[in-house]
């Protein structure tokens, strides 16, 4: 299996410009590092009002700066403090924080766990194709190949087919031809 690491790195260099995005909750592209991994420690993220690393608390970020925090951490491979950085988000229905719940979980070893998530968040949103592209990299390191070629099924469905999501699902799967 290939790392996730150099997926992300080989796919954002040669496709993120390229990438438009389709359906779904966010950006279907690896986050950019900023301030929270190249500068704070210990779990703190950027606040950007105050111009230095905090530690995060319940009601002193918006959801969606502690979205970007938690999503960048999770990147990093700081996944227990993205998941902690989660927990404070207002809106624990939110699609992209489920996802990130799914995401953090998946890759520190509970899989399952993950899925529950990822499963929660398109139930939310069926068209949320990130959380589909995850999802079938977990069936991938389950070893249900063709679950996860349905899951890259949906997202071209979904007209997700120029999108990161979809070119990172298909790099796990190898490259494979999904002939329909």
């Amino acid at each position: 299996m290939i790392p996730t690491k150099t997926i992300f790195s080989t796919l954002a260099a040669a496709t993120i410009a390229t990438m438009s995005f389709a359906a779904g909750s966010d950006s279907t592209s690896p986050p950019v590092r900023t301030q929270t991994t190249q500068e704070c420690e210990n779990g703190q993220i950027w606040d950007e009002r105050k111009g230095a690393c905090v530690n995060p608390q319940s009601g002193a970020l918006s959801d969606d700066d502690l979205y970007d925090a938690a999503r960048e951490l999770a990147y990093d491979g700081q996944y227990d403090n993205a998941l902690t950085v989660l927990d404070l988000a207002e809106n624990q229905n939110d699609p992209r924080i489920l996802n990130y719940r799914g995401f953090a979980n998946r890759k520190a070893g509970r899989i399952e766990e993950g899925m529950t998530y990822y499963q929660a968040a398109l139930n939310i949103d069926p068209d949320y194709i990130l959380a589909r592209s995850y999802m079938g990299q977990a069936l991938i390191s389950d070893g249900d190949i063709e679950g996860a070629k349905a899951q890259l099924r949906e997202i071209e469905m979904r007209g997700g087919e120029e999108t990161w999501a979809y070119a990172a699902l298909e790099q796990a799967l190898g490259g494979e031809s999904t002939d329909w």
